[in-house]
């Protein structure tokens, strides 16, 4: 991670300053598997601590093993009496449907660019790019994605770099030219940064 960190401090002088005031790289990683996105779609718009109590109550009404043939045990009215929408109970259905018969291989993905896994993940309903993006990040360890649609790496770019204005993906693309192969720890820095 030293060579990650020297790369950045030298491209840019705003990370520089960043890094030097958050201190040491500290990126907590998930297991790359079925339960981490079940947990990406559990959470999506809601706070931390609510999507936390539904993801525990998910988890307790599959027996606390969240794989696809757990999931397909549950009705969808038993899904949605953990807390989930019923659109968020359509997604992680469909996950499972797609784990099931082969269309999501777990085990390919690592083998897989990262936009083959992109490929992959969106095919399921719910699963964004940006969902796609973070499991790339916390989950295969990659090191050089740039979620050009997150808030807050736009929130923190805005601060950071003194712009009036959230700044686009282009915009994000160009400032960030000098942060590869990077980004992803460019990235962990600037959400640091509106904490």
């Amino acid at each position: 991670m030293r060579k990650a960190i020297l790369h950045l401090k030298k491209a840019d002088p705003v990370l520089r300053s960043l890094i030097d005031r958050v201190g040491a790289y500290r990126i907590e990683y998930r297991n790359p598997g079925f339960e981490t996105l079940v947990r990406s779609i559990v959470y999506q718009q809601l706070s931390g601590k609510v999507a936390s109590v539904i993801f525990g109550r998910l988890a307790a009404a599959a027996g606390d093993q969240l794989t696809p043939e757990a999931i397909l045990k549950l009705t969808p009215a038993r899904m949605r009496k953990a807390g989930l929408s019923k659109q968020k109970t359509a997604y992680i259905r469909d996950l499972a449907r797609k784990t099931k018969r082969g269309a999501l291989d777990f085990a390919l993905l690592p083998g897989l660019s990262d936009a083959e896994v992109v490929a992959m993940l969106t095919q399921v309903k719910g699963i964004g790019v940006w969902t796609a993006h973070m499991f790339l990040m916390f989950a295969l360890e990659r090191p050089n994605v740039l979620p050009t649609g997150d808030l807050g790496i736009r929130m923190a770019i805005r601060k950071e770099y003194g712009m009036d204005e959230l700044p686009n993906a282009k915009e994000i693309e160009e400032r960030a030219a000098g942060w590869h192969p990077y980004c992803t720890v460019a990235s962990w820095y600037l959400w640091r940064s509106l904490d």
